[in-house]
């Protein structure tokens, strides 16, 4: 698990291929000050196994489907990332809860300045909107950000000054594409309210399900 606080950008030095698998050395000081082999780094929001550490790069194994569905395919010698090591239960959590398990990209539409504040529009497919509320949080490239604003076709978050000189957030530009997380508590009430249509599961025909107590009504009466 992950904050969506950025601890610092690094920079991609190299990404070898051999045959179906690819390997990404990335360059970076602070998150590399007490990992270990076999411990978790998000980049770019994407939770990734580090392994040969240095003093100063980590190498991590990329899966050819992770590839394929985030913005790492987009990645090049010099590339700079955003880097978080995981959750540790006496942290703070400061942004919100980020699994590095991305639900799909976007692309920026628009950046568009506001004051000291810069007003990002991302397109992004229906199935990643739904999970998207005004308000609530999303994490975009691991950057956890609250939604201003959403249509039917994107939403757009507003950038702080700090987030965008911390972060390759400031680096965006209209036709970049961009890994997204949605909150996960949004799917988890999907799931148990039984409103994604899957109506049966290997493991327990529908028929035979119990009943479920927890409704609209029933979270609406306890605050939610």
């Amino acid at each position: 698990m992950f904050t969506g606080i950025i601890e610092e950008m690094g920079t991609v030095l190299s990404i070898h291929r051999s045959g179906e698998k690819i390997r990404f050395t990335i360059q970076a000081r602070k998150v590399l000050g007490d990992t270990r082999r076999g411990d978790s780094i998000a980049v770019n929001g994407i939770c990734l196994t580090a392994v040969d550490l240095t003093g100063s790069t980590f190498a991590a194994d990329v899966m050819p489907e992770t590839l394929r569905r985030s913005s790492l395919s987009e990645m090049r010698p010099g590339s700079p990332v955003n880097l978080e090591r995981a959750l540790r239960l006496s942290d703070r959590l400061g942004g919100h809860i980020v699994s590095g398990h991305i639900d799909g990209t976007g692309t920026i539409q628009s950046r568009t300045p506001e004051h000291n504040a810069i007003l990002l529009k991302i397109q992004a497919a229906p199935e990643l909107l739904k999970y998207i509320v005004a308000k609530g949080s999303v994490a975009l490239d691991g950057v956890s950000l609250t939604v201003a604003a959403v249509s039917s076709n994107d939403f757009t978050v507003s950038i702080i000054p700090h987030s965008a000189s911390e972060t390759i957030i400031g680096h965006y530009q209209p036709g970049d594409l961009v890994n997204i997380e949605c909150d996960v508590i949004g799917k988890y009430v999907e799931k148990l309210l039984g409103l994604t249509g899957s109506s049966s599961s290997p493991e327990q025909p529908s028929e035979h399900k119990p009943a479920s107590r927890l409704s609209f009504e029933f979270l609406r009466e306890h605050g939610f």
